[in-house]
């Protein structure tokens, strides 16, 4: 079954409470949570200190996408914060398999991302300590933006990859999802989608998430 992942990063900062409230009522599982330092995007949002003001608010799993240099020095701090799945970026670290181990060793799930210029190669060898990949369709930094087909048969790839190796991982893709392109995306192997202003930039929550299932529904039929 696909999920969706609505994307902190689009909603209404001044009252966040509120925001994410609207979408677990609605049955969302999983929230994500930009986390950005200016250094390794363009960008600064959030720490540790709003992930653990908002914990106590809300029982959806708190995806923590650190887009930050030397992940290492933090992992901590997030989970003791209430994250429930780090995710980190292949670029950012020199030791990913170490820093891996270090999310494990926390009691919280291990995620990658790779940006979409970054081969698959640079987690083939460590897929095995993995509970998620994150496919980015964008360039990370900003929410927004256009989604880049280039990244398509990167999923496929890794899908097969996954296949072949026999390992029941699921591919989460961030950057440019809409109701326009949640279809295609899932086609080419997908299972979590990540939405920001298609979710948070609608009146209408449940009818934008509906909208991106539909999208969907019938991939594989």
């Amino acid at each position: 079954m696909i999920e969706i992942a609505p994307s902190l990063l689009s909603a209404d900062f001044s009252r966040l409470a509120e925001e994410i409230g609207s979408i677990e009522k609605l049955g969302i599982n999983m929230l994500h949570l930009d986390v950005m330092d200016g250094h390794f995007v363009p960008n600064i949002t959030f720490g540790p200190g709003l992930i653990k003001d908002l914990r106590g608010s809300s029982k959806m799993v708190f995806d923590v996408h650190l887009m930050i240099e030397n992940p290492e020095k933090y992992v901590r701090d997030f989970v003791r914060a209430g994250a429930d799945i780090v995710t980190v970026h292949a670029e950012a670290t020199l030791h990913l398999h170490r820093l891996l181990s270090q999310i494990k060793e926390e009691g919280v799930k291990a995620a990658v991302a790779l940006n979409p210029a970054t081969p698959l190669t640079a987690i083939e060898w460590v897929l095995p300590q993995l509970d998620m990949v994150l496919l980015m369709s964008v360039n990370p930094g900003f929410g927004g933006q256009q989604f880049i087909p280039a990244v398509l048969p990167k999923i496929k790839a890794l899908k097969q990859m996954l296949l072949e190796k026999g390992l029941k991982i699921p591919i989460q893709v961030d950057g440019g999802i809409n109701r326009h392109t949640a279809g295609t995306v899932v086609a080419a192997g997908a299972d979590i989608l990540v939405a920001g202003s298609a979710v948070f930039g609608e009146a209408d929550r449940g009818q934008a998430i509906q909208a991106l299932l539909n999208a969907t529904a019938t991939i594989g039929e």
